[in-house]
């Protein structure tokens, strides 16, 4: 008897099999995204119409190598909106909503950014100081966001306002999809030790959002950010790596390439880094199993956190290893996306120093872990019930 499993995936053959014979892989590449995202091959966890079959999230790997030589996305730029946009919208946006911006997010027609830090709020974004405050069927934003990647190329934006600046700062905060392109938003680059500007600050300034734009409640902003950071987590830190892949790859081919660097020492500190990317690397198909099941919980806060951990000590090693400290490239440019492998060890060396702030700092990971994976009590919070108006700035 065939089972469950086993019907759903002779279902996606069929649908993988439809698809290639009526869209040519080799045309026209958005041609093909659009007819693969409407075959509900795109997300196959997401409900019919949304680019999925409401089919167990572990069959996407079945879709991925069945279309594996098909137009694939540019994750590097569409990033944020596949792994952070996507599934908030899924959950909090309205029938309209997710009609309206999926299909284009996932096709990488429409390219989006997180406005969420401050720069009186980062590791703490509860304080963030961005207000919306309602005019008829609008809101008019003023306020200053920073750190955000790709908003100079981003056409739609997640964004965290504060909308009710007397209740505790947890609360009165209300999420936006902003336009990127309405009147009042100002997008300025923030050059990077790479030399680089990945990220950018982004001012608003009277800009007009209509309530139609507007995912979950008022008030409610801090509970719609939670699935967003929680995914963003996830996104950073989860991803698939192949045994011996990410950063401890480069590392590897220059111990194996170049046997006269080698030393006892650093034969040891590269056999406990490896175990140690092993046993993250398995965790993190673990976490994808949990993620088939469900959404995703702090766990992922632990993957990120060792992400972080592991590739600035890797590629530390790489430079110690290779004893070359030039550097490429300093020129400043706009970069659409983080390439760690189609550069010099000197650009991942200062890249990975981001990686600890980027997506949730480690200190503030630590807490997450602390308190909602350990159980350990909760560190003193004396502001937890004082109005946003009244805190110390």
């Amino acid at each position: 008897m065939t089972t469950g499993a086993g019907v759903d995936e002779t279902r996606l053959k069929e649908r993988v099999a439809a698809l290639l014979s009526e869209h040519d892989p080799a045309g026209d590449r958005l041609e093909f995204l659009r007819a693969r995202f409407d075959a509900g091959l795109a997300w196959v966890w997401f409900p019919e119409g949304l680019g999925g079959l409401g089919l167990g999230r572990d069959l996407q790997q079945l879709v991925e190598h069945e279309l594996a030589h098909t137009p694939q996305l540019d994750v590097g730029v569409q990033g944020i909106g596949l792994g952070m946009a996507a599934p908030t919208i899924l959950a909090f946006g309205t029938p309209e909503q997710r009609r309206r911006f999926l299909r284009p997010l996932w096709t990488g027609e429409e390219i989006w950014c997180q406005l969420f830090s401050e720069p009186g709020a980062g590791s703490d974004l509860a304080t963030l100081a961005t207000r919306a405050v309602r005019d008829g069927g609008e809101w008019v934003v003023d306020g200053q966001k920073v750190w955000t990647s790709g908003a100079h190329h981003a056409r739609w934006a997640i964004l965290v306002t504060r909308t009710d600046p007397d209740v505790p700062k947890h609360r009165g905060m209300t999420y936006f999809i902003c336009d990127m392109h309405a009147p009042g938003v100002e997008v300025r680059p923030l050059r990077q030790i790479t030399g680089e500007a990945e990220f950018n600050e982004v001012f608003l300034t009277g800009v007009r959002l209509s309530d139609d734009l507007r995912l979950g409640e008022v008030g409610d902003g801090w509970r719609v950010a939670q699935t967003t950071l929680m995914n963003e987590r996830v996104a950073i830190g989860g991803a698939p790596v192949r045994r011996g892949g990410g950063m401890l790859g480069p590392v590897l081919s220059t111990w194996r390439e170049r046997p006269e660097l080698r030393t006892h020492d650093l034969h040891q500190r590269l056999l406990s880094l490896w175990v140690e990317a092993e046993v993250t690397r398995l965790s993190g198909a673990r976490l994808r199993e949990q993620l088939a099941a469900g959404q995703p919980g702090p766990e992922g806060s632990g993957m990120k956190l060792s992400f972080a951990r592991l590739n600035q000590v890797l590629s530390g090693l790489e430079v110690e290893l290779d004893r070359d400290l030039g550097y490429d490239d300093w020129t400043f440019r706009r970069s659409d996306t983080v390439d760690f492998y189609g550069r010099g060890p000197g650009y991942r060396y200062l890249r990975a120093k981001g990686n600890s702030i980027e997506g949730g700092t480690s200190e503030i990971l630590r807490n997450i872990i602390s308190e909602r994976v350990l159980g350990l009590p909760s560190e003193p919070r004396i502001d937890k019930d004082v109005p946003w108006k009244d805190l110390p700035r």
